[in-house]
């Protein structure tokens, strides 16, 4: 399989597959319901929106969407909505969970709920974005997954080699057999003053162990070598990332989602974002997202399906 190289690419294989089966947890709101009627319209999922029935109807008539394109389970109440989305998840009705208009506290606590939850038992639950840069596209015609931009706050070493497997999972999914993998910190130099230095050398003598397998390992390494071949060579770095990193793990939510929102507010970046470590994909946007990130997550969700 070819590597999906661009989002527009990642939509486009998807109408040659088998669509997905997307519940939404509180499916009323507007840029969740044109994502859903776009991914329904452009056949890559049939959606069920569990929410406000009549909200969604209101809805669907003034912004001129298509109330047919979607199944529409009518439970008002947010929290209830929700219960009702993971329990199709849950039973095998649906393939892929997304946040609604339901607070993304309580989203998380439904996915969480050890008796009725997603979460397998030992796994971590963490999100992946991956981002279309239009200076990254130009440097190497390519997507750049990152983790974790938006759930861990301070992961330890053994977190984060369950995140860089997980984005490593989701690379092998995008057809990239070997996908490089840049774990981040502030130097190349491994130091005890910095602890993120000393997990991603050991992250990467466990990739040259055998003990991480499906990629290619290197860290440290600071964000300009990890992204940059002319900044490898200025600094006279040799890396098997070579400037051309396909992941990037960083080392606290601090340094990720800065990350995440230059790109999105100051580089025009595109991207789909998902949960993983969960029994089935689940689909988690930010409040300030628009209708074509929403869309481009469903997409990713919908691939990551196993």
């Amino acid at each position: 399989m070819a590597p999906i190289r661009n989002l527009d690419q990642l939509v486009q294989e998807l109408k040659n597959q088998p669509s997905r089966r997307v519940a939404v947890a509180a499916g009323h709101d507007p840029n969740t319901i044109a994502a859903a009627a776009r991914a329904a319209a452009e056949d890559i999922a049939d959606v069920t929106l569990v929410g406000d029935g009549k909200l969604i109807s209101d809805l669907c008539g003034e912004y001129g969407l298509d109330a047919d394109l979607f199944t529409v389970v009518d439970i008002p109440d947010v929290l209830e909505a929700g219960a009702e989305a993971v329990r199709m998840v849950r039973a095998g009705e649906a393939d892929v969970l997304m946040k609604g208009l339901i607070p993304t506290s309580s989203y998380m606590k439904l996915i969480l709920n050890k008796e009725e939850g997603l979460l397998p038992p030992g796994n971590v639950l963490s999100h992946i974005t991956v981002m279309e840069l239009p200076e990254y596209m130009k440097r190497h015609d390519k997507l750049v997954f990152a983790s974790d931009v938006a759930i861990i706050p301070a992961p330890d070493l053994e977190t984060k080699a369950q995140i860089l497997n997980y984005c490593v999972q989701a690379a092998h999914s995008f057809g990239i057999e070997t996908p490089k993998v840049a774990v981040l910190a502030a130097t190349e130099k491994v130091s005890p003053r910095m602890p993120a230095t000393e997990d991603a050398a050991e992250l990467k003598r466990r990739n040259e162990a055998g003990q991480i397998t499906g990629c290619v390992v290197d860290g440290p390494l600071a964000l300009d070598v990890a992204i940059s071949p002319e900044a490898c060579k200025i600094k006279g770095l040799q890396s098997p990332v070579e400037g051309a990193a396909d992941i990037l793990v960083f080392p606290n939510i601090e340094s990720g989602n800065v990350f995440y929102k230059c790109g999105t507010q100051l580089a025009n970046a595109r991207l789909a974002a998902a949960v993983v470590g969960t029994s089935a994909p689940c689909v988690l946007t930010s409040r300030a997202d628009d209708e074509e990130s929403k869309f481009l997550s469903i997409a990713m969700g919908c691939r990551l399906v196993g």
